[in-house]
């Protein structure tokens, strides 16, 4: 018979409570390489949970499995722009020198070799992960050198520090990136203009939430303000968008104003708990992020009279498990409560109810490091820069195509063009702006604005030069959305399926017209009926390659169907009928 595992330690650091029931299963996960069944027994006998509920949690994310994984774990990056720089042959090299076939781990359970969908390191590839170690720049010589180390065992302590190096090249610095304050500063600027002053100057600062959906960020405030307390706090460090990667680069260099503005967010509402949400593939920021926790509870600006306030506040650190869906807020809300991260159906909405029905505000890294930035150099600081309907500047992820990859501070409003520029791109055929949920347009629309008022984003700016074929591309984004579904709602869990045939039938040439019409009908009732923004933006790289390569898409259709009008075929989806 099997032991049972020791979880002494494990269950010791994190007393019983189901919101803790993901974070104990990435310690067992991260000791054993998987969840064995007799951990599941003694959460069920200690904790008072059903076998159901614990194999659910752990069947929803990536990074936790029920059988054994590798004593050395790595999972290489699958994004678009991965396979651009050759991920495809560097993970069949790896394999090879192994002995291991992809996903299945070696018989000796030395290794196991994955893929996962995006390491938030778009900049740096290809790369991966490691037991939780990231890998940047890898090459044929470098996978090499990995299996030359897995083989003999060496510990991952002594391995090359260059294999784990993570850059944050920043290109272009403005407002935010060019005014660091000093910790502390921001919540003294807080308490002296008090609850209503902050929210003022958020007001007059024209602050819209950067995660993507861009909320008054004063609104969203003053509504959990006028909830009843108790309140909560998140912040979503979950940026799984392909392409996204300016929140790692905040979180490892920007720590102190991103718990800063989450601190002055609990003051001003009133709340007494926070949780930074941070990806799975970031655990290795965690170390980072905890020391910066204790420096701010030695300081006094955490713990149980906040600054002198006479309030108490505190943060934890929940890490994620590979799962892209809990970047939207109420999957997040449930992922810290220790459970599937399915997304919850709204209203109502988090600043009524959210963390364990608390009212919550929820925002993402660089609102609550602008937010700080704010309550020490004021609104009409902040204002000054940027449009009428979108205020201030935002840090933007630039990878693909282009001479220098990273981050990019621009005031909103630049064009599409003048940040290519700035990136070194060249021979340009389309841009991604805002991940695969995004706009993508072509390269006669470079010179739209950056903006809410024309295209917003999360972050994400991806390049794609003339070489690129733009229906593989959207194929491969199409595959990511099957992938991450949660499979909660039909309209999502069905058409997600219904996109991927069509695109793979498109690339294999065994697509027609009809094809193309019945993407678009699919596109709307996915739009129109999925449970969350997930299933309504899935159909956006094919529709939007559709749209503006109709050529790409003529070229692969059947022989017999090259010469058919597209236009004809893709009826506008406003006249189609719609059946739920």
């Amino acid at each position: 018979m099997t032991p049972s595992p020791d979880l002494s330690d494990i269950l010791a650091t994190w007393p019983a409570s189901p919101q803790n029931l993901l974070q104990v299963l990435r310690a067992i996960q991260a000791r054993y390489g998987h969840v064995p069944a007799a951990a599941i027994d003694t959460l069920v006998q200690r904790w008072g949970l059903s076998y159901a509920a614990v194999r659910s949690v752990i069947s929803f994310y990536h990074f936790l499995s029920l059988t054994p994984r590798g004593r050395y774990t790595v999972y290489l990056s699958d994004s678009v722009t991965d396979r651009m720089l050759g991920n495809e042959a560097l993970l069949a090299r790896l394999c090879q020198r192994l002995g291991v076939a992809e996903g299945i781990t070696r018989a000796d359970g030395l290794v196991s070799v994955h893929r996962t969908s995006c390491t938030g390191l778009c900049d740096q590839g290809p790369a991966g992960l490691i037991n939780g170690r990231p890998l940047v720049l890898l090459t044929p010589r470098r996978v090499d050198e990995m299996a030359d180390l897995i083989l003999s065992e060496t510990p991952l302590d002594i391995w090359p520090a260059d294999f784990f190096a993570v850059h944050n090249p920043v290109w272009r610095h403005s407002l935010t990136l060019s005014h660091p304050i000093a910790p502390g500063t921001g919540l003294h600027a807080m308490r002296e203009r008090g609850p209503d002053g902050m929210v003022n100057e958020l007001k007059a600062a024209g602050l819209r939430g950067r995660g993507g959906a861009g909320f008054a960020t004063w609104m969203k405030w003053q509504a959990c303000r006028n909830a009843p307390g108790p309140r909560a706090i998140t912040c979503n460090a979950d940026e799984g968008e392909p392409g996204t990667f300016k929140d790692r680069m905040l979180l490892m260099q920007w720590a102190h104003e991103v718990f800063e503005g989450m601190t002055i967010a609990a003051l001003t509402v009133g709340a007494t708990q926070g949780f930074l949400y941070v990806r799975g593939e970031y655990e290795f920021i965690a170390p980072h992020l905890r020391h910066v926790l204790a420096l701010r509870h030695e300081a006094g600006w955490l713990g149980p009279n906040v600054a002198g306030s006479g309030q108490a506040f505190d943060i934890a650190l929940h890490l994620g498990a590979g799962a892209y869906v809990c970047g939207e807020e109420t999957a997040l809300i449930e992922s810290v409560e220790g459970k599937r991260g399915i997304p919850r159906t709204r209203p109502p909405f988090p600043v009524d109810r959210g963390y364990l029905g608390l009212p919550t505000v929820n925002n993402n890294v660089e609102t609550f490091v602008q937010v700080a930035q704010i309550a020490v150099h004021g609104g009409q600081w902040f204002a000054a820069h940027g449009t009428e309907q979108s205020r201030g500047t935002r840090i933007l992820s630039v990878a693909g195509d282009v001479a220098r990859p990273g981050m990019y501070e621009i005031p909103w409003g630049v064009s599409v063009a003048d940040v290519l520029q700035d990136a070194g791109a060249e021979d340009v055929q389309a841009v991604l702006v805002g991940g695969p949920s995004g706009k993508l347009i072509d390269a006669s629309q470079l010179q739209r604005q950056i903006s809410f008022e024309d295209l917003p984003t999360g972050g994400a700016f991806t390049v794609f030069n003339q070489r690129r074929d733009m229906v593989d591309v959207a194929r491969q984004y199409t595959h990511f959305f099957a992938n991450e579904s949660c499979g909660f709602c039909t309209p999502c869990r069905v058409g997600c399926t219904q996109l991927v045939d069509t695109a793979d039938r498109l690339m294999a040439g065994h697509a027609g017209p009809a094809d193309m019409a019945r993407l678009r009908e699919t596109g709307q009732i996915m739009q129109r009926l999925s449970h969350c923004g997930l299933g309504q933006t899935a159909a956006h790289p094919l529709l939007d390659v559709l749209a503006h390569f109709p050529d790409h898409i003529a070229r692969k259709l059947v022989p017999d169907a090259q010469a058919f009008d597209l236009d004809a075929a893709c009826v506008d989806m406003h006249h189609l009928e719609v059946r739920p």
